[in-house]
């Protein structure tokens, strides 16, 4: 990171960060064409390692292109603030955010599906949720591997 002086290394800022925001752009690719799509997400920080959990229709592109290659980045951001100058060169804004990138699994097992789903509802909404099979046979689940995860933040 070329900015030192704005990397997170503290641990617990970076999931105070990940806990705030409800929204990350998962980055893929497909044939050399880059590929980028917001979604809602839940993660699990556990023996050192971030985990990350989405869910998506059981089919269309986001997913081909992930059969294809599951190699993927990922960002999210928050405490977003436009920082006013005399001169618009000094203008600036703040902001927290955190980069990853990692391997995607679709997962294919009911328990590990309705796991996955649990942790985004709580990410979400605070509130545990119980699912049928019923239910997670009719939508994907992905998990998100983090291989590399990294914070950056501009504060007041």
């Amino acid at each position: 990171m070329r900015r030192t002086d704005r990397e997170i290394t503290d641990g617990a800022t970076i999931r105070a960060i990940l806990d705030s925001c409800k929204v990350f752009r998962l980055a893929m690719s497909a044939e050399n064409v880059p590929y980028v799509v917001p979604l809602n997400y839940g993660y699990v920080f556990e023996n050192g390692k971030y985990t990350v959990y989405f869910h998506c229709a059981q089919e269309g592109k986001k997913l081909d292109i992930l059969r294809a290659n599951n190699t993927v980045c990922f960002e999210m951001d928050t405490d977003h603030e436009l920082t006013t100058a005399e001169s618009a060169c000094g203008y600036g804004y703040n902001y927290s955010s955190i980069i990853g990138n990692g391997i995607v699994k679709i997962l294919d097992d009911a328990e590990d599906k309705k796991n996955g789903l649990k942790i985004l509802m709580k990410h979400q909404t605070g509130k545990d949720f119980d699912f049928t099979d019923e239910q997670v046979a009719h939508v994907a689940v992905c998990r998100i591997d983090a291989a590399e995860l990294t914070g950056k933040q501009r504060a007041k």
